[in-house]
């Protein structure tokens, strides 16, 4: 074996010659790679590396030029990535152009910088729910995801095994088909330390969609970074209900795994959730009705009356969600603009089914490849967005200007046939 240490941690970091010789003698990009991946290992207090089977990219969204040029660079350093690997949003629709405003310079380069990580190999997927598009990890598997709420899903739904890596460094994993053996790649840091116990919610309430987004809302707030065992949730949670709380609960905090007992691969039962331990001293938490009430409160920044647009769809709208919303589709088109995002994988299926009319008769947008936060897609003016999603009520505000409303799916359809907020209050009374 050998070891790499350059003074800045009291561990070192051991690797296989295989290792060892991808630092050194390799190819110039995997060298950078491989040396970017060690150095992250050796400031995290990594013993060593662990092998990957796939990863996904959260770097190829445009924030600025460093961006496209960091992957320019590895495709001439004759980069290629090492494992299956899927693209997270970009900053544009490629498939619907005119969708996004951006022009000149910041248009060119977030087409750059897209085109550079399909020349690194990586899959053209360009979704936030790469795990829509079939990219879906074994339980145990390591891999390295970029992007919150996939890390979240990977973790806790998959029972894959990924820290949250940023911008960059999930590129270089990629790369190198490796990342440190730190955090949630450890068994020890996959139990749960504290018990959340949802018993004392309404159980109709815990069969709806819109009470997801809270929980993980809340959730996020409360425990940050602890893993989280949940009692009490019905069997019947759904994949798309524990998405919407995965990616609420990394938005409020920095989750990045949490259990939900009798339904998630790691959490058969408490017991097995706390790996055989039992939970840190004061760390049974039971959410009260009134505090989730509360929670919901906070997720919208705007008051009763009018609406000026309405978008679903962060994470990526799935095909169930599609036909949840076809169902309440008004019969006269919607008053004001309404957005569902997904990924290409989702649209091509909705297309091959001939589906897309309905929607787009209804007044329906559907943005691919990237999201209405992330990119200049709303109508340019101050105004009051309607989401159910938990992420875009935590982001809309400062990313686009918007106030914005929360409520369910139902809510939005019936709020966006009149152009004002219309909610359900009744299952949070």
């Amino acid at each position: 074996m050998f070891y790499v240490n350059h003074g800045m941690t009291e561990t070192s970091l051991e690797l296989s010659p295989l290792e060892a010789e991808l630092l050194a003698a390799s190819g110039p990009a995997m060298q950078l790679a491989m040396g970017i991946v060690v150095r992250m290992g050796e400031i995290l207090g990594a013993r060593e590396l662990v092998e990957i089977t796939s990863s996904h990219i959260d770097g190829c969204l445009y924030h600025g030029d460093g961006g496209v040029e960091f992957g320019e660079r590895l495709v001439e350093l004759g980069g290629a990535v090492a494992v299956p690997t899927t693209l997270n949003v970009g900053a544009l629709d490629l498939l619907h152009p005119t969708r996004v405003r951006s022009r000149g310079h910041k248009r060119e380069m977030a087409l750059r910088q897209m085109r550079a990580y399909q020349a690194l190999g990586c899959a053209p997927t360009w979704t936030c729910a790469p795990y829509q598009a079939g990219h879906r990890p074994a339980l145990g598997e390591h891999v390295a995801w970029g992007e919150s709420n996939a890390v979240c899903f990977a973790n806790s739904v998959l029972g894959a095994r990924t820290n949250r890596y940023g911008d960059f460094m999930d590129i270089c994993c990629a790369l190198a088909g490796r990342a440190p053996r730190t955090g949630l790649h450890l068994d020890e840091n996959r139990r749960a330390t504290t018990v959340v116990d949802t018993s004392a919610i309404a159980p109709e309430l815990k069969t709806r969609d819109v009470f997801y987004p809270v929980l993980g809302t809340w959730l996020g707030a409360t425990v940050d970074d602890r893993v989280a065992a949940i009692i009490g949730l019905p069997g019947t949670v759904t994949e798309d209900q524990l998405k919407a709380m995965g990616a609420a609960a990394a938005s409020s905090g920095a989750v990045g795994l949490f259990h939900v007992v009798g339904v998630t691969p790691e959490a058969p039962d408490l017991a097995t959730a706390l790996g055989g331990a039992s939970p840190e001293p004061g760390a049974d938490l039971t959410p009260h009705p009134d505090e989730l009430r509360a929670v919901r409160d906070t997720l919208s920044t705007a008051g009763a009356g009018r609406i000026d647009a309405v978008a679903v769809g962060s994470p990526h709208f799935s095909l169930t969600e599609f036909d949840r919303l076809q169902a309440l589709l008004p019969s006269t088109p919607f008053a004001v603009p309404f957005y569902v995002c997904t990924g290409r994988s989702e649209y091509r299926r909705l297309e091959a089914a001939g589906r897309l009319e309905r929607f787009a008769d209804a007044g329906v947008e559907i943005v691919v490849d990237t999201c209405v936060v992330v990119t200049p897609i709303l109508p340019p003016k101050d105004g009051v967005l309607m989401t159910n999603s938990g992420k875009f009520a935590h982001y809309t505000p400062s990313n686009t200007g918007y106030g914005v409303v929360y409520g369910s799916l139902e809510d939005c359809v019936r709020s966006a046939a009149r152009g004002r907020i219309v909610r359900d209050e009744s299952l949070w009374s």
